[in-house]
């Protein structure tokens, strides 16, 4: 595994003497990736964003709790995507429910279902390539 280090970003608030919370954000990242895969496998994306199982809830309250310790570090960025990703799955998760409810729009759900669980991935995917580099996400 990669030895992770404190890498600094060029930011003058940054305090470069921290230790980011680099395990509490490996292990964001593992229980996102596990419940993206096990929205997958288990449910077929067909019942919602693959986040919202018990372990993607588990993940984005174990994100909140490690925030606080990551500001000023280069976890800090890590953190605020996955949160940022839990909660706009959970918007359009939502909203596929809306659409699912009236029968016409079931079509329509489904679509946005495997739209945010491949979007999802994506999102896992990119941050944890930052992540394994030690660099932050840098802002889009």
């Amino acid at each position: 595994m990669a030895d992770y280090q404190a890498v600094p970003t060029g930011s003058s608030t940054q305090d470069s003497s921290r230790q980011p919370p680099v395990t509490a954000t490996l292990v964001v990242y593992l229980l996102f990736g596990l419940a993206a895969i096990g929205g997958i496998v288990g449910h077929g994306m067909l019942v919602g964003a693959p986040l919202l199982t018990i372990i993607g809830v588990i993940a984005v309250i174990v994100a909140y709790i490690t925030r606080s310790n990551a500001q000023g570090t280069w976890t800090a960025s890590h953190l605020s995507w996955l949160i940022g990703t839990f909660w706009w799955s959970f918007l359009w998760n939502c909203l596929g429910w809306v659409l699912a409810v009236t029968l016409i729009g079931l079509p329509v759900a489904l679509a946005i279902w495997v739209a945010t669980t491949i979007w999802v991935i994506y999102r896992v995917i990119r941050g944890y390539l930052y992540f394994h580099d030690s660099k932050p996400i840098p802002a889009v």
